[in-house]
């Protein structure tokens, strides 16, 4: 690798994987024939699969799972914490062993495209063959070939 990435040893690449400069992945899984954009990152215990398109600025974080020939467009944030707090009751910073297992899980299905900058709360599905629309917040499940728009996402029509 190059003076510009930042993959931890954990990381699991698969065949022809195009990764560009600026991005950090630790402990994920990516598959075969695909390409990660600029100043992406990737957390641990996440899978992207085969053939998809990570757009430049994205996070991608733990719990998050991308089916096969996805598309994630520039700037989507995946969010796993819906109630987030910086402090415990006593004033001290959390770690991850105040957060528990209160991780909130997303799964993409395959054949999705995400538009630029939308944000993906977790705990929702994504659906096989469904569209999120530029600047979308994703805040409840997509049914299977649908297309979803707005803040937050509502269903626009069948894809």
């Amino acid at each position: 690798m190059n003076e510009y990435l930042s993959i931890s040893d954990d990381v699991k690449l698969g065949k022809n994987v195009k990764l560009s400069k600026f991005i950090n992945l630790y402990g994920c899984t990516i598959g075969d024939n695909c390409k990660v954009g600029a100043f992406v990152e990737v957390q641990k215990n996440s899978l992207i699969g085969n053939s998809c398109k990570i757009s430049s600025h994205t996070f991608i974080c733990e719990g998050v799972t991308i089916g096969d020939n996805c598309f994630v467009g520039h700037g989507v944030m995946f969010i796993n914490d819906n109630y987030p707090k910086s402090a415990n009751p006593d004033g001290s910073l959390q770690s991850e062993e105040d957060w528990g297992y209160r991780l909130f899980k997303t799964s993409v299905e395959t054949d999705v495209s995400i538009g630029s900058n939308a944000t993906i709360l977790g705990s929702v599905t994504i659906a096989e063959g469904s569209i999120v629309g530029a600047g979308s917040v994703v805040t409840r499940n997509i049914p299977a070939r649908e297309i979803w728009a707005g803040n937050p996402a509502r269903f626009i029509r069948k894809a």
